[in-house]
C-alpha cells in the first residue's frame, strides 16, 4: 500500500480531515524544479488529529465520494 507523508490543513469536518502533501518536479525544457501540493481528505474515526501537525496516511478503500486515505500515525 502506498503512504504520504503530510499537514493537516482542515479538521472542520467530522471523522474527516485534508491533508496537504508536497512534491517536487522538475520541468523538462528549463530544469527548473519547482513545488507542487495536492489535498488528500483521509478518515479520521476519533476526530483527534488538528491542524498544522505532520501525519502519514496510507490508500485504503473508497470511504465515500473524496475518501479514499485513512490516517496511520502522527510524527
Amino acid at each position: 500500500m502506498r503512504t504520504k507523508k503530510g499537514i493537516v490543513t482542515s479538521d472542520a469536518m467530522d471523522k474527516t480531515i485534508v491533508v496537504s502533501v508536497h512534491a517536487y518536479k522538475s520541468d523538462s525544457k528549463y530544469k527548473k524544479r519547482y513545488r507542487v501540493t495536492k489535498k488528500f481528505y483521509a478518515h479520521d474515526e476519533k476526530n483527534s488529529w488538528k491542524e498544522w501537525q505532520e501525519v502519514v496516511i496510507k490508500e485504503t478503500r473508497p470511504l465515500s465520494k473524496l475518501k479514499r486515505w485513512e490516517l496511520v500515525e502522527t510524527l
